[in-house]
């Protein structure tokens, strides 16, 4: 998760909204990201999917299985989704995000018995770190349009 809040400064640093994500493989990182939405213009520049992109062209296979993606904000419907297509098998998340959370905040996509994969999920690590990270930046950003 360190690794992830890493990579979420440096989407702060940009002016994005600081959430990253790395995904690990046999005990190494293999791919990692951090939010480049508005630099790219991309909906889908999520950390998520930037480092799922990331750990499938390490691998040189879109099966990611046994693999654990580390984010540091409750990936959304669209992460939890790629994340369980790529077969990921585990979610660790920091902060909960109630308002597009698919883990279990506002939705539960990832581990869903109306689907045939799944992926275990943990919550809460780092989660002060990380949810402070965040409103820091929309404090600093709200500063900015007054």
């Amino acid at each position: 998760m360190r690794i992830a809040l890493q990579e979420a400064r440096k989407a702060g640093e940009k002016m994005e909204v600081p959430v990253g994500a790395v995904v690990v493989h046999d005990g190494r990182a293999i791919g990692k990201g951090h939010n480049l939405i508005e630099s790219l213009q991309d909906p889908t520049a999520h950390a998520e999917m930037l480092a799922i992109t990331a750990a499938a062209n390490a691998l040189a296979t879109w099966r990611l299985d046994d693999s654990i993606l580390y984010v540091t904000l409750e990936p959304c419907m669209m992460c939890a989704g790629a994340a369980l297509l790529s077969r990921i098998s585990t979610i660790v998340y920091g902060a909960a995000d109630p308002r597009y959370g698919a883990c279990g905040s506002k939705l539960q996509i990832a581990d869903n018995d109306l689907l045939d994969v799944r992926a275990n999920i943990i919550g809460g690590i780092l989660q002060d770190e990380c949810s402070e990270l965040i409103a820091a930046f929309f404090k600093k950003l709200r500063q900015r349009l007054e």
